[in-house]
């Protein structure tokens, strides 16, 4: 299937699904059906991942705005208009023909839609001219019933540092949800991760590690990491608005038991306060979440 690359492939067989990876890839495609326009316009987030043209640092960026600033303007273009972001992104975002991997995920009907293609800046914003659009099930995602603006809220200035620091390697140790963003040398994607707090566990101050849950089988960010070991991940405080990017390498370990962890060397991080001015309801946990060690 010309769907998968040779990374992914190399996983899926590892893991002996490659049936499976082929059944469900068969759901990609590169338009934009009315379901999934209709399901944009209704996102107050969206999560954009790509290499930065000037020193390739990989990094996952949340651009949010009023609903309606996502939407598709053709059957094979989605466009951002309106949105606020924050460095370390904005350079990759206004290159033409940045390699992009996106994901809207909406917690309040635990949906969430990718769609990766290649950008082109635009007066407003930007657009992604769509190669693969396609939709993941619900699972280890979180339950957010609602959400408010809080329009006061102002950014702080980001703080930029090569390890973490304690508190945010406790923030890092909270989460039940984060995003990666990984690369190969035609395309970017963008993913999401969740799980019991404690699901991801800092060893360091320049490394943290998270267990590769069983999921739809393509193993397109596992197989990324195979062909390119770059990535970033980008957690936030879905209440205060927080976000915490990192930037580094990553590779998987492959236990004895077919369990696999992914373990990530952090080469930078860009914390910035109140970052999003969005404030959500506490989580209801995925019932697919395994229990988490303590």
């Amino acid at each position: 299937m010309a769907f998968y690359h040779q990374g992914s492939r190399a996983v899926q067989d590892r893991v002996g699904v490659r049936e499976s990876a082929d059944h469900v890839g068969r759901a990609v495609g590169s338009g934009i059906k009315p379901v999934a326009a209709a399901f944009l316009e209704l996102q107050p987030l969206l999560i954009v991942g790509a290499a930065d043209p000037a020193d390739g640092r990989v990094w996952a960026t949340p651009l949010s705005g009023t609903p309606g600033f996502v939407r598709a303007t053709g059957p094979h273009r989605m466009s951002v208009a309106g949105g606020t972001t924050h460095a370390p992104s904005a350079r990759a975002l206004k290159t033409e023909g940045t390699l992009v991997g996106t994901i809207a995920l909406d917690p309040r009907t635990r949906r969430r839609m990718r769609l990766n293609g290649r950008l082109q800046p635009t007066e407003r914003g930007f657009a992604v001219e769509a190669e693969q659009v396609f939709s993941n099930c619900p699972k280890y995602l979180q339950r957010r019933k609602t959400y408010e603006t809080v329009p006061d809220r102002v950014p702080e200035a980001p703080l930029q540092t090569s390890e973490l620091t304690e508190a945010q390697a406790r923030f890092i140790g909270e989460a039940d949800t984060f995003f990666v963003t990984t690369v190969h040398s035609h395309g970017a994607d963008t993913s999401h991760r969740g799980g019991n707090p404690g699901f991801v566990h800092v060893t360091s101050p320049r490394e943290l590690t998270w267990p590769d849950y069983p999921g739809n089988a393509m193993f397109l960010t596992l197989g990324n990491l195979l062909t390119d070991p770059r990535a970033g991940l980008l957690f936030l405080d879905w209440t205060t608005g927080t976000t915490l990017q990192l930037t580094g390498e990553a590779r998987t370990e492959y236990g004895t038991d077919g369990e696999r962890r992914v373990r990530f060397a952090l080469t930078e991080a860009v914390e910035t306060r109140s970052a999003l001015p969005l404030r959500w309801a506490p989580p209801e946990y995925s019932p697919a979440n395994p229990e988490v060690a303590r």
